[in-house]
């Protein structure tokens, strides 16, 4: 291993990326080199200090991918994603790419990914380029637990090697299929995950002003068909699940303004496919406001029952 990622090349330490270059400055072994960059030096600097002559700070992607064997990257929106890797001065692709291998971990449109894919494909044609988004978010990417979503099928000839890196940051690589259907699986996923939330929300505000304890509540769904992860793990209801970020003030996790995002863009998906929703634009309407009520913002998603009046301190109710 010490030799077939002997140099790796790490671009967007935000919440979910610093973890996940973490990660791999811990499980791999001495002697590989990771170079990382980020518009924001803090979470450089506590990496390059926290693993000196293992972590590097470089001073933009084209030196990291100059610097790198693979280059993986984690930012924001399409528009950070277009400029990591086409900026013409300090780009990914302003470098000589050779036979990089070019992983982007980011959630964004599919029409963006696919713009940089062909880019790459047309002036680096050794070069490859994958998307490949990530869900399980931030807890996830602080315990390795990711899922990735590759945007290749299971023959690809990289597929070994993107699966063992892969694997040191997550728990399941699932190819699906070409270039961009990784981007459409997880924001088919977030779509979802985002309505459950919601839908989650209303039922256990509902059960507790009928009189239920929304732990024995949560015990209902658990066991009957609205079983979920999001209240058996991200339980939107603070104080059922310990661990979630609702029980600690919807501090960490995945923040509602970046669900607003990721939702927009699956309904956006959706309309440019002709595939007919029901839900979307409420659901989309929902996120948006919350992400501007002053009380929701910079939380996780799922401070959507905050939003519609759910009882947070029910607890009083049941001692």
């Amino acid at each position: 291993m010490a030799t077939k990622f002997s140099r790796l090349g790490f671009i967007g330490l935000g919440a979910m990326g610093k973890h996940m270059a973490e990660q791999l400055a811990i499980k791999l072994p001495d002697g590989v080199k990771i170079f990382v960059f980020d518009v924001a030096t803090p979470p450089v600097k506590e990496l390059v200090e926290k693993y000196p002559g293992k972590v590097i700070e470089c001073s933009s992607p084209k030196e990291v991918a100059e610097k790198s064997d693979i280059i993986l990257s984690m930012v924001p929106e399409g528009r950070h994603v277009a400029s990591v890797y086409l900026d013409e001065a300090t780009g990914v692709a302003a470098a000589d790419l050779g036979k990089r291998v070019l992983i982007d971990c980011s959630t964004i449109d599919t029409a963006t990914s696919l713009r940089v894919k062909n880019y790459i494909a047309e002036h680096h044609p050794a070069a490859s380029f994958y998307d490949a988004p990530v869900s399980g978010g931030v807890l996830g990417a602080a315990k390795g637990t990711v899922a990735f979503f590759l945007g290749c099928d299971k023959q690809d000839p990289q597929i070994g090697v993107l699966t063992e890196l892969l694997s040191l940051m997550g728990k399941q690589i699932i190819p699906c299929g070409k270039p961009s259907l990784g981007l459409a699986s997880k924001l088919c996923n977030n779509y979802l995950s985002g309505l459950i939330a919601i839908a989650s929300s209303e039922a256990l505000n509902m059960g507790i002003k009928t009189g239920l304890d929304p732990r024995v509540l949560s015990d209902v769904f658990a066991a009957g068909t609205a079983q979920n992860a999001i209240c058996d793990r991200f339980n939107p209801c603070p104080g059922v699940v310990p661990d979630a970020p609702s029980s600690k003030g919807y501090e960490g996790g995945f923040k509602v303004q970046l669900m607003k995002k990721d939702f927009s863009l699956a309904v956006n998906m959706a309309e440019s496919v002709g595939a007919n929703m029901v839900l979307g634009q409420q659901g989309l309407k929902t996120y948006e406001a919350a992400s501007n009520d002053p009380k929701c913002f910079d939380r996780d998603s799922r401070v959507v029952f905050r939003y519609i009046g759910g009882d947070e301190k029910w607890a009083d109710k049941f001692e």
